[in-house]
């Protein structure tokens, strides 16, 4: 999956948002000589007129004349001027240090928000890269005042915000890639132009899709809702055994979202049933996969962090925090007939684009009218239960997770990760 942003509507209160749904809000952070004020010029440059550019040291040292500490008043400062330029039409660029512990409380607010598409981007440049780049400054009066060790001290290895919700940009992007790269995921007119990747050229609407990588997903606060998890094999489902554990823990679900699977059920026409695949996929399985790339960044950066580390790996494999099947917020379904076979809906549940041709996209365009008839008929009965399908994958839906409550414009989610007891 790719993080591509699409511009989707938030309803939060009239106090809290923010911009509009044609602004765009891009954070640059980077310790300090990683180029962050470079690339804002440059986004600038680029756009014209309409940009405004939020500096933490304009903010920080000119205005206020501050140190930088957690409970600096720069950081609130900084939001209030983000949100009142987006809230006048302005393209917004955040910039600067920035680090995650003091601003990412005030960041991760303003991303969520933000009614228009939001980008954050970590400028990941080394130490010795970064004294390289201050030596070659030719501001005398600023290399007297701000010496190596002042850097050294200041840096920072990969201090990423949590929950993946930033892209890092390598040392080896140059200027112009940065700002080039930055344009094209912000412009939904560049963003539609080209396919996404590792998906076939043809699925419908599906560039069109909100991508579980976005970072607006991270975003949306949970507020657990504390519900169990039952075991549908309990009430009279169709279960299949293909995702079957020896604990049982594929066939679970939520209370909410069983009785929501018993509503859809319902609605289906005679003669036609759910097939259950999957549910509840245990926090430890979710772990794994994510420990797996994990692993290949910790072989790739021996120095980093374990904390550096599974912030890096949250770019690109959902974390359990994030995970609807963690959660037992999502299903997997299909339909059969009333003696079991599976009908025919285009593809097999869990074919991948490549496999597909694309197929397994909910609203792709080379399906046969008769798989598209039972598709429709499995997404109306779903949607008409409260779930919310995920586009590339038409057997995929969910209900009252981090997904669902940004497609619903909901300003939190009722399911967070859970175990199984």
């Amino acid at each position: 999956m790719t993080d591509t942003p699409t511009s989707v509507p938030r309803r939060v209160p009239a106090a809290k948002a923010a911009g509009r749904p044609d602004t765009r809000l891009v954070v640059i952070r980077g310790n300090s000589a990683s180029g962050k004020s470079s690339v804002a010029q440059g986004l600038r440059d680029h756009h014209g007129r309409g940009v405004a550019i939020v500096g933490q040291d304009v903010i920080r040292r000119n205005v206020l004349r501050e140190h930088d500490t957690a409970r600096g008043a720069n950081i609130a400062l900084l939001g209030r001027i983000a949100r009142e330029a987006l809230n006048a039409g302005f393209h917004v660029v955040l910039e600067g240090i920035l680090y995650a512990d003091r601003y990412g409380h005030m960041i991760t607010s303003l991303v969520r928000d933000h009614r228009g598409v939001s980008r954050c981007y970590y400028l990941d440049v080394p130490l010795e890269a970064t004294l390289a780049r201050h030596a070659s400054k030719t501001d005398a009066a600023y290399l007297a005042q701000v010496t190596d060790n002042h850097l050294a001290s200041w840096y920072r290895e990969l201090d990423l915000l949590p929950g993946g919700l930033e892209t890092v940009l390598p040392a080896d992007s140059t200027l112009q890639d940065t700002i080039a790269r930055i344009v094209r995921d912000t412009d939904p007119t560049a963003a539609a132009s080209a396919p996404p990747p590792q998906c076939a050229p043809s699925q419908g609407d599906s560039m069109n899709l909100v991508l579980m990588s976005d970072l607006r997903v991270a975003a949306i606060p949970v507020r657990e809702c504390g519900e169990l998890l039952v075991d549908v094999r309990d009430h009279d489902f169709r279960v299949d055994p293909r995702k079957q554990d020896p604990l049982g823990a594929f066939a679970h679900v939520r209370e909410g979202v069983l009785v929501q699977l018993q509503h859809a059920r319902s609605l289906l026409p005679a003669g036609t049933d759910l097939l259950f695949i999957e549910g509840y996929r245990p926090l430890a399985l979710q772990q794994r996969y994510f420990i797996e790339y994990r692993d290949e960044l910790a072989a790739a950066h021996p120095s980093w962090t374990p904390e550096q580390l599974h912030q890096a790996a949250s770019r690109y494999v959902s974390p359990p925090e994030i995970a609807p099947h963690s959660a037992g917020a999502a299903v997997d379904v299909t339909l059969v007939d009333q003696d079991g076979h599976e009908l025919d809906l285009g593809t097999r549940v869990n074919a991948s684009p490549e496999e597909s041709d694309g197929a397994c996209f909910t609203h792709a365009p080379n399906l046969s009218d008769h798989a598209r008839h039972h598709r429709t008929l499995l997404l109306k009965a779903m949607e008409s239960a409260g779930f919310t399908n995920y586009g590339t994958e038409f057997w995929h839906f969910s209900a009252a997770d981090r997904y669902d409550a940004l497609m619903r414009q909901e300003p939190h989610a009722r399911y967070g990760p859970i175990e199984l007891p």
